[in-house]
Protein backbone atom coordinates (compact mmCIF):
# COMPACT_ATOMS: atom_id res chain seq x y z
CA UNK A 1 0.00 0.00 0.00
CA UNK A 2 2.84 2.38 0.86
CA UNK A 3 4.56 1.49 -2.41
CA UNK A 4 1.39 2.30 -4.35
CA UNK A 5 1.02 5.70 -2.70
CA UNK A 6 4.66 6.58 -3.40
CA UNK A 7 4.26 5.57 -7.04
CA UNK A 8 1.09 7.70 -7.40
CA UNK A 9 2.80 10.79 -5.91
CA UNK A 10 5.79 10.27 -8.19
CA UNK A 11 3.59 10.11 -11.31
CA UNK A 12 1.73 13.28 -10.24
CA UNK A 13 4.93 15.26 -9.74
CA UNK A 14 6.27 14.07 -13.07
CA UNK A 15 3.05 15.15 -14.81
CA UNK A 16 3.32 18.64 -13.27
CA UNK A 17 6.90 18.99 -14.39
CA UNK A 18 6.22 17.95 -18.01
CA UNK A 19 2.89 19.86 -18.49
CA UNK A 20 3.22 23.09 -20.60
CA UNK A 21 2.67 26.35 -18.80
CA UNK A 22 -0.51 28.23 -19.78
CA UNK A 23 0.03 31.71 -21.11
CA UNK A 24 -0.98 34.52 -18.80
CA UNK A 25 -4.42 35.99 -19.34
CA UNK A 26 -5.30 39.39 -20.82
CA UNK A 27 -6.00 40.79 -17.38
CA UNK A 28 -2.53 39.86 -16.21
CA UNK A 29 -0.92 41.36 -19.32
CA UNK A 30 -2.86 44.62 -18.82
CA UNK A 31 -1.69 44.72 -15.18
CA UNK A 32 1.91 44.21 -16.21
CA UNK A 33 2.19 46.41 -19.34
CA UNK A 34 -0.90 48.61 -19.14
CA UNK A 35 -3.86 48.81 -21.53
CA UNK A 36 -3.48 50.48 -24.93
CA UNK A 37 -5.45 53.68 -25.21
CA UNK A 38 -8.11 53.80 -27.92
CA UNK A 39 -7.15 56.14 -30.74
CA UNK A 40 -9.50 59.03 -31.25
CA UNK A 41 -10.82 59.47 -34.77
CA UNK A 42 -9.26 62.35 -36.70
CA UNK A 43 -11.38 65.49 -37.08
CA UNK A 44 -13.48 65.71 -40.18
CA UNK A 45 -13.06 68.33 -42.87
CA UNK A 46 -16.36 69.93 -41.88
CA UNK A 47 -15.17 70.34 -38.29
CA UNK A 48 -11.84 71.80 -39.41
CA UNK A 49 -13.60 74.24 -41.74
CA UNK A 50 -16.00 75.29 -38.98
CA UNK A 51 -13.10 75.92 -36.59
CA UNK A 52 -11.30 78.07 -39.15
CA UNK A 53 -14.53 79.94 -39.83
CA UNK A 54 -14.93 80.70 -36.12
CA UNK A 55 -11.41 82.08 -36.00
CA UNK A 56 -12.13 84.24 -39.01
CA UNK A 57 -15.29 85.58 -37.38
CA UNK A 58 -13.30 86.46 -34.25
CA UNK A 59 -10.77 88.38 -36.34
CA UNK A 60 -13.59 90.23 -38.12
CA UNK A 61 -14.97 91.27 -34.74
CA UNK A 62 -11.56 92.71 -33.77
CA UNK A 63 -11.38 94.61 -37.06
CA UNK A 64 -14.81 96.15 -36.45
CA UNK A 65 -13.70 97.33 -33.00
CA UNK A 66 -10.57 98.91 -34.48
CA UNK A 67 -12.69 100.66 -37.11
CA UNK A 68 -14.82 102.14 -34.35
CA UNK A 69 -11.66 103.38 -32.58
CA UNK A 70 -10.37 104.95 -35.78
CA UNK A 71 -13.64 106.83 -36.25
CA UNK A 72 -13.42 108.11 -32.67
CA UNK A 73 -9.80 109.24 -33.13
CA UNK A 74 -10.68 111.01 -36.37
CA UNK A 75 -13.46 112.98 -34.68
CA UNK A 76 -11.09 113.92 -31.83
CA UNK A 77 -8.36 114.96 -34.26
CA UNK A 78 -10.73 117.38 -36.01
CA UNK A 79 -11.27 119.19 -32.70
CA UNK A 80 -7.71 118.94 -31.25
CA UNK A 81 -4.82 121.32 -31.93
CA UNK A 82 -1.06 121.17 -31.45
CA UNK A 83 0.59 118.32 -29.53
CA UNK A 84 -2.74 116.75 -28.63
CA UNK A 85 -3.52 116.26 -32.30
CA UNK A 86 -0.11 114.69 -32.92
CA UNK A 87 -0.62 112.32 -29.98
CA UNK A 88 -4.02 111.26 -31.32
CA UNK A 89 -2.47 110.80 -34.75
CA UNK A 90 0.18 108.44 -33.38
CA UNK A 91 -2.42 106.35 -31.56
CA UNK A 92 -4.54 106.21 -34.71
CA UNK A 93 -1.50 105.01 -36.67
CA UNK A 94 -0.97 102.14 -34.21
CA UNK A 95 -4.63 101.15 -34.45
CA UNK A 96 -4.38 101.22 -38.23
CA UNK A 97 -1.34 98.94 -38.14
CA UNK A 98 -3.20 96.48 -35.96
CA UNK A 99 -6.10 96.58 -38.39
CA UNK A 100 -3.83 95.76 -41.35
CA UNK A 101 -2.32 92.85 -39.40
CA UNK A 102 -5.78 91.46 -38.56
CA UNK A 103 -6.89 91.87 -42.16
CA UNK A 104 -3.93 89.76 -43.34
CA UNK A 105 -4.78 87.09 -40.76
CA UNK A 106 -8.42 87.11 -41.86
CA UNK A 107 -7.43 86.66 -45.50
CA UNK A 108 -5.20 83.72 -44.57
CA UNK A 109 -7.97 82.09 -42.56
CA UNK A 110 -10.50 82.54 -45.35
CA UNK A 111 -8.06 81.01 -47.86
CA UNK A 112 -7.55 78.04 -45.55
CA UNK A 113 -11.29 77.59 -45.13
CA UNK A 114 -11.74 77.74 -48.90
CA UNK A 115 -9.12 75.01 -49.40
CA UNK A 116 -10.79 72.84 -46.75
CA UNK A 117 -14.16 73.30 -48.41
CA UNK A 118 -12.69 72.33 -51.77
CA UNK A 119 -11.18 69.15 -50.32
CA UNK A 120 -14.46 68.33 -48.54
CA UNK A 121 -16.38 68.84 -51.78
CA UNK A 122 -14.00 66.58 -53.69
CA UNK A 123 -14.16 63.90 -51.00
CA UNK A 124 -17.95 63.96 -50.89
CA UNK A 125 -18.08 63.90 -54.67
CA UNK A 126 -15.92 60.77 -54.73
CA UNK A 127 -18.16 59.13 -52.12
CA UNK A 128 -21.25 59.94 -54.15
CA UNK A 129 -19.58 58.64 -57.30
CA UNK A 130 -18.75 55.38 -55.53
CA UNK A 131 -22.35 54.97 -54.42
CA UNK A 132 -23.59 55.68 -57.94
CA UNK A 133 -21.20 53.15 -59.46
CA UNK A 134 -22.25 50.52 -56.94
CA UNK A 135 -25.92 51.19 -57.62
CA UNK A 136 -25.41 51.04 -61.39
CA UNK A 137 -23.42 47.81 -61.07
CA UNK A 138 -26.19 46.21 -59.03
CA UNK A 139 -28.78 47.47 -61.52
CA UNK A 140 -26.75 46.05 -64.42
CA UNK A 141 -26.63 42.63 -62.79
CA UNK A 142 -30.37 42.76 -62.12
CA UNK A 143 -31.11 43.68 -65.73
CA UNK A 144 -28.95 40.84 -67.01
CA UNK A 145 -30.69 38.42 -64.65
CA UNK A 146 -34.09 39.62 -65.85
CA UNK A 147 -33.13 39.12 -69.50
CA UNK A 148 -31.88 35.62 -68.74
CA UNK A 149 -34.77 34.41 -66.56
CA UNK A 150 -37.79 36.42 -67.74
CA UNK A 151 -39.29 34.82 -70.84
CA UNK A 152 -41.51 37.84 -71.49
CA UNK A 153 -38.42 39.87 -72.47
CA UNK A 154 -37.68 37.78 -75.57
CA UNK A 155 -36.99 40.29 -78.37
CA UNK A 156 -37.99 37.88 -81.13
CA UNK A 157 -41.30 37.14 -79.43
CA UNK A 158 -41.98 40.85 -78.93
CA UNK A 159 -41.27 41.63 -82.62
CA UNK A 160 -43.51 38.75 -83.70
CA UNK A 161 -46.29 40.04 -81.45
CA UNK A 162 -45.94 43.54 -82.92
CA UNK A 163 -46.21 42.17 -86.47
CA UNK A 164 -49.30 40.17 -85.56
CA UNK A 165 -50.90 43.22 -83.95
CA UNK A 166 -50.22 45.26 -87.11
CA UNK A 167 -51.82 42.58 -89.29
CA UNK A 168 -54.87 42.43 -87.01
CA UNK A 169 -55.26 46.21 -87.14
CA UNK A 170 -55.09 46.18 -90.93
CA UNK A 171 -57.70 43.40 -91.11
CA UNK A 172 -59.96 45.39 -88.79
CA UNK A 173 -59.62 48.47 -91.03
CA UNK A 174 -60.54 46.39 -94.09
CA UNK A 175 -63.62 45.10 -92.28
CA UNK A 176 -64.70 48.63 -91.31
CA UNK A 177 -64.27 49.87 -94.89
CA UNK A 178 -66.31 46.95 -96.20
CA UNK A 179 -69.12 47.63 -93.72
CA UNK A 180 -69.21 51.36 -94.51
CA UNK A 181 -69.21 50.97 -98.32
CA UNK A 182 -72.08 52.78 -100.18
CA UNK A 183 -73.79 50.13 -102.33
CA UNK A 184 -76.25 52.65 -103.88
CA UNK A 185 -73.44 54.44 -105.73
CA UNK A 186 -72.80 52.85 -109.16
CA UNK A 187 -69.31 51.63 -109.83
CA UNK A 188 -69.11 52.76 -113.47
CA UNK A 189 -69.02 56.49 -112.75
CA UNK A 190 -66.19 58.26 -114.48
CA UNK A 191 -64.45 60.62 -112.07
CA UNK A 192 -63.09 62.78 -114.91
CA UNK A 193 -66.61 63.23 -116.26
CA UNK A 194 -67.83 64.37 -112.85
CA UNK A 195 -64.98 66.87 -112.57
CA UNK A 196 -65.80 68.27 -116.05
CA UNK A 197 -69.44 68.72 -115.12
CA UNK A 198 -68.46 70.49 -111.91
CA UNK A 199 -66.23 72.89 -113.87
CA UNK A 200 -69.12 73.62 -116.26
CA UNK A 201 -71.46 74.43 -113.36
CA UNK A 202 -68.91 76.81 -111.87
CA UNK A 203 -68.55 78.55 -115.27
CA UNK A 204 -72.32 78.95 -115.62
CA UNK A 205 -72.56 80.35 -112.11
CA UNK A 206 -69.85 82.91 -112.84
CA UNK A 207 -71.43 83.94 -116.17
CA UNK A 208 -74.96 84.46 -114.77
CA UNK A 209 -73.59 86.32 -111.73
CA UNK A 210 -71.68 88.76 -113.94
CA UNK A 211 -74.72 89.23 -116.19
CA UNK A 212 -77.25 90.46 -113.63
CA UNK A 213 -76.52 89.14 -110.20
CA UNK A 214 -79.52 86.79 -110.43
CA UNK A 215 -79.55 83.31 -109.02
CA UNK A 216 -78.62 80.71 -111.65
CA UNK A 217 -81.50 78.85 -113.21
CA UNK A 218 -80.32 75.44 -112.01
CA UNK A 219 -80.45 76.70 -108.40
CA UNK A 220 -83.99 78.16 -108.67
CA UNK A 221 -86.83 75.99 -107.43
CA UNK A 222 -89.75 75.50 -109.81
CA UNK A 223 -92.29 76.33 -107.09
CA UNK A 224 -90.79 79.77 -106.51
CA UNK A 225 -91.43 80.80 -110.14
CA UNK A 226 -95.24 80.79 -109.66
CA UNK A 227 -96.68 84.27 -109.17
CA UNK A 228 -97.67 85.10 -105.64
CA UNK A 229 -101.02 86.84 -104.97
CA UNK A 230 -100.78 90.60 -104.78
CA UNK A 231 -101.31 92.38 -101.52
CA UNK A 232 -104.82 93.93 -100.95
CA UNK A 233 -105.11 97.66 -101.63
CA UNK A 234 -108.43 98.37 -99.90
CA UNK A 235 -108.42 100.11 -96.53
CA UNK A 236 -110.42 98.68 -93.62
CA UNK A 237 -111.92 100.65 -90.75
CA UNK A 238 -111.92 99.67 -87.07
CA UNK A 239 -114.93 97.37 -87.51
CA UNK A 240 -113.36 95.57 -90.50
CA UNK A 241 -115.61 97.21 -93.18
CA UNK A 242 -113.97 98.30 -96.40
CA UNK A 243 -113.56 102.03 -96.75
CA UNK A 244 -114.00 103.74 -100.08
CA UNK A 245 -110.85 104.40 -101.99
CA UNK A 246 -109.39 107.83 -101.57
CA UNK A 247 -109.29 110.19 -104.53
CA UNK A 248 -106.02 111.29 -106.02
CA UNK A 249 -104.10 113.65 -103.80
CA UNK A 250 -105.59 112.31 -100.55
CA UNK A 251 -105.05 109.21 -98.49
CA UNK A 252 -107.60 106.83 -97.12
CA UNK A 253 -106.71 107.81 -93.60
CA UNK A 254 -107.48 111.48 -94.25
CA UNK A 255 -110.98 110.71 -95.75
CA UNK A 256 -112.06 108.24 -93.09
CA UNK A 257 -114.63 109.47 -90.50
CA UNK A 258 -112.28 108.54 -87.71
CA UNK A 259 -109.57 110.74 -89.19
CA UNK A 260 -112.04 113.68 -89.61
CA UNK A 261 -113.05 113.47 -85.96
CA UNK A 262 -109.40 113.45 -84.92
Amino acid sequence: LVARRVSRVTRTQHAHRTAPHAPPGDAAMKRLFGAKKAEEPPPSLEEASANVGKRGDAVDEKIRKLDAELVKYREQMQKARGPAKEHLKQRAMKVLQQKRMYENQRDQLYNQQFNLDQVAFTTQNLKDTTVQVQAMTAANKEIQRQFKTNKNLDISAIEKMQDEMQDLIEDSNYIQEALSANHAMPDDIDEDELLGELDALELDLQTETEAGGAVPSYLVDDDTEEALPSAPTATLDASGAELPSAPQGTTALEESPVAQKI
